[in-house]
């Protein structure tokens, strides 16, 4: 189905609102004695919605210690002489490992206080050794509750699904396209340019994000998010060549956007 933007003024005005509606689930899953399972992606798209989720942490007081952490992918190394893959190294800038333990759980983890954070065996990454074993996991947690996406500037990638990816692919490693290569200098301005960027990654499937998740909110602000914009907007199904545009078959879908990057897409354009 077409999902309506909801529109707001810039990228923290999104993050407030986005991290006020988690630290309210968060809050009613331990109040229910449940668990409460987020699904999260690396990068700048929910930047600001994981600094403005500790402010809510730290002001609510919220203990944390039934909050899981479900990571989107990480970059792989693949053996030539096996035809295997493993993880990069976590410490690695670039790392989505590191992303998540440094801006996520630590961050939240600091707002909780000693002993109140996101548990170290609650921080949860998909092996390329296994990738089966991630949906398994996922499933046996009971599905994720909520899972944020965001959309690759150039290609419509999400998470590393690269265009013409199946609807119902799982877990999976996969060769990096270059545009999605490109889109990840942005993303880590470690990267000195394209040569270095991984071509290898683990990530969640199409299938995994449509079947897994109880609701969704696909995030996307600044103007180089504009083309992404145009086409999340226009979706009312997935498109294979835009894979960002599952959230529009998954359940509760939300499209949080700034101004900045619905305005541009909504610029006429000329040609030469």
């Amino acid at each position: 189905m077409r999902v309506v933007p909801t529109v707001f003024r810039d990228s923290e005005a999104l993050g407030c609102v986005l991290a006020a509606e988690i630290a309210d689930e968060i809050d009613g899953a331990a109040r229910d004695g449940r668990r409460y399972v987020l699904g999260c992606p690396g990068g700048r798209s929910a930047h600001s919605t994981y600094r403005a989720l500790a402010d809510e942490v730290a002001a609510r007081g919220l203990d944390l210690g039934h909050v899981v952490i479900v990571m989107m992918d990480e970059y792989v190394d693949r053996d030539e002489a096996t035809a295997g893959y493993r993880r990069i190294d976590p410490e690695l800038l670039h790392s989505c490992v590191r992303f998540g333990r440094r801006e996520i759980v630590r961050r939240l983890g600091a707002a909780a206080g000693p002993g109140r954070g996101v548990k170290a065996e609650h921080f949860l990454v998909p092996d390329p050794a296994e990738p089966d074993a991630y949906d398994e996991r996922i499933a046996a947690l009971g599905g994720i509750d909520l899972f944020l996406l965001a959309s690759g500037a150039g290609d419509g990638h999400i998470a590393f699904n690269p265009a013409g990816t199946a609807p119902d692919a799982r877990t999976h490693v996969v060769a990096l396209p270059e545009q999605t290569r490109k889109d990840n200098l942005a993303t880590f301005p470690s990267f000195r340019g394209l040569d270095e960027v991984p071509r290898y990654g683990v990530t969640v499937g199409i299938g995994t994000i449509r079947e897994r998740s109880k609701r969704v909110v696909m995030v996307a602000h600044g103007a180089d998010k504009a083309r992404a914009v145009g086409r999340l907007t226009g979706a009312e199904h997935y498109e294979p060549d835009w894979p960002a545009t599952i959230f529009t078959d998954c359940a509760r879908p939300r499209l949080y956007v700034d101004e900045v990057a619905l305005k541009v897409a909504a610029a006429p354009t000329t040609s030469a």
